[in-house]
């Protein structure tokens, strides 16, 4: 069986690695206000934060990817309702459908193509410019939080008139 069968375990366990992400992407967004907080103060007195701009970087790149999963699955993200509300029932099912497809399609090559980046990066040992941090995982967290995103949107599809998560209630 898949992880998206419908069974509460499987969907369960989908619903912990969203929200393992977005408690990352949370921690990611803090240590980005952190880091240029102190990098503006200490500016002011001569000491700014040595890489702060290798950080945030790879912070929001992290913090802004760890997002879309859960953003998908409480069905968060902005849509075009003045049309959407004008079809009929079945125009509004054939055009959510056709729309998970192109997404499911979407986030399954950004999901391939990241991983595929991850290792080309791995490979030639790529850092950031003053920090020399090593960027190949950075391709992978956008690996992983693009393929739960393929994953939402797959359970979507197989449970169109059912809510994966509520915000606030998990």
């Amino acid at each position: 069986m898949s992880l998206l069968s419908g069974t509460s375990a499987r969907t369960g366990a989908l619903r912990t690695l969203i929200l393992g992400l977005a408690a990352v992407g949370c921690l990611a967004i803090a240590a980005l206000a952190l880091v240029t907080v102190t990098d503006v103060v200490g500016r002011q007195f001569g000491h700014p934060v040595p890489g702060a701009y290798d950080l945030v970087r790879l912070l929001g790149a992290v913090a802004m990817a760890c997002a879309l999963p859960l953003t998908k699955a409480v069905k968060g993200h902005i849509a075009i309702e003045f049309f959407f509300q004008k079809m009929n029932r079945r125009g509004r099912a054939a055009t959510d459908t056709l729309m998970r497809l192109a997404l499911l399609f979407l986030f399954g090559a950004l999901t391939w193509e990241f991983v595929r980046q991850g290792r080309i990066f791995q490979a030639s040992g790529e850092q950031t410019p003053t920090m020399h941090l090593p960027v190949f995982w950075v391709f992978w967290v956008l690996a992983l939080a693009c393929g739960l995103t393929a994953c939402v949107t797959l359970w979507h599809l197989l449970h169109p008139s059912r809510s994966m998560m509520r915000p606030g209630r998990e």
